[in-house]
């Protein structure tokens, strides 16, 4: 599935694993985040802390009626304000999907699977 815009020089497909791609890579600049987690918990309730090329399995894009939707799935630092960093995922990711691809996010949502101590 992708999401289909159409300009005065034609259509533009964009594909959902392109639009997680790149908010995977804005997500991990942000302050307190460790990295992108898996959608899956493993068995022992441990998250999966995901490389950059697998930064899909932790996002979620979802083309809904009332516009597009994201579910993301990280893992936090131990000794920050958990509210604060999501909230400022949430705005980051927000402000750089729409600039780059000029569309609507309706819901930008962020799921903190784990938190880790950094040494």
């Amino acid at each position: 599935m992708s999401i289909t815009k159409s300009t005065q020089y034609g259509n533009i497909n964009i594909s959902m694993d392109a639009v997680a791609a790149l908010a995977g890579g804005v997500v991990t600049e942000c302050y307190g985040v460790v990295g992108m987690a898996s959608q899956k918990i493993l068995k022992d309730g441990i998250a999966e802390l995901l490389k950059k090329e697998n930064y899909t399995k932790g996002i979620v894009v979802r083309n809904t009626d009332e516009g597009l939707e994201l579910d993301m799935y990280i893992i936090v630092s131990h000794g920050v304000k958990i509210s604060e960093v999501v909230r400022e995922v949430q705005q980051r990711v927000k402000y750089m999907l729409e600039k780059t691809l000029e569309l609507d996010f309706r819901q930008v949502n962020v799921y903190v699977q784990d938190v880790k101590v950094m040494k």
